[in-house]
């Protein structure tokens, strides 16, 4: 009787921790800084395919895109991290939530901002643009869906780990290195997977640019991948490289801490 009348409080309280002033501040810097990641992501796919014949097949634009996306992923994780954390990623709160570091009802607000960002970001893009085309994230001919979601269930492992890390306070104030030892890792892995699985790594990118195209093939692939590898990367890093130290970094799930 008692942990039934607790669970429907702790709830209440929960969602009321969500619905503060400064929460509603953590979600519109998540909306801004998903909004300018997406819009260079897919801007400078865009770009590419107007200037090159075949973009598809030329090797430049995968490195465009790669560059595009350490770059305006450091920016956007630097102007929201002491704000909202900046995850700018909803495979980044979802191993935040499963490690503890934010509530649940807190983390379905963050997927809310970021993913409704997205499809702003690409909806503008398509309507400055005079109806060009807003490119979706595609796997190769010869991938299989599931080889691809475990493609990209590995890049998120990574990113996430990598995020773990730059956010921990054992490590030292690293300020900006934090932020660009993400974007750094989020480029990397486009260059190793974008011929692939399409490096996506963040479910609200694929989500919002399939949402303007008109395009949902595969959109599974950029869920289920990332987002198990985001919940293994968390808990391997709090479980297994620092056991029984994780209380220490609860705050990066928050306003304190370094996400993607």
């Amino acid at each position: 009787m008692l942990l039934g009348a607790m669970a429907p409080a702790l709830l209440t309280a929960r969602f009321q921790e969500s619905v503060t002033a400064n929460a509603l501040r953590a979600y519109l810097a998540e909306f801004i800084s998903t909004f300018f990641y997406v819009f260079a992501v897919i801007g400078s796919a865009m770009a590419s395919r107007k200037l090159m014949s075949d973009a598809a097949t030329d090797p430049s634009s995968l490195v465009l895109v790669a560059i595009a996306n350490t770059f305006a992923l450091s920016s956007s994780v630097y102007i929201a991290a002491n704000v909202s954390g900046g995850h700018v990623n909803p495979a980044v709160t979802f191993g935040m939530a499963v490690g503890g570091h934010i509530s649940v009802p807190t983390a379905m607000f963050y997927w809310v901002s970021q993913m409704l960002a997205s499809v702003m970001a690409c909806l503008l893009l398509k309507v400055t643009t005079v109806g060009q085309h807003v490119p979706t994230f595609t796997i190769a001919n010869e991938m299989t869906g599931f080889g691809a979601s475990m493609v990209e269930g590995v890049l998120a492992f990574a990113l996430v780990y990598t995020v773990y890390a730059a956010g921990d306070p054992r490590t030292g104030p690293l300020g900006v290195i934090g932020p660009l030892a993400i974007g750094l890792m989020a480029g990397a892995m486009v260059l190793a997977a974008g011929p692939f699985s399409g490096g996506s790594i963040n479910p609200a990118l694929a989500f919002g640019s399939a949402v303007v195209a008109g395009r949902f093939k595969n959109q599974a692939v950029y869920w289920v991948g990332p987002l198990i590898g985001a919940a293994v990367a968390g808990l391997v890093y709090d479980n297994v490289v620092f056991p029984g130290q994780a209380a220490s970094v609860s705050g990066r799930g928050n306003s304190e801490g370094i996400g993607l």
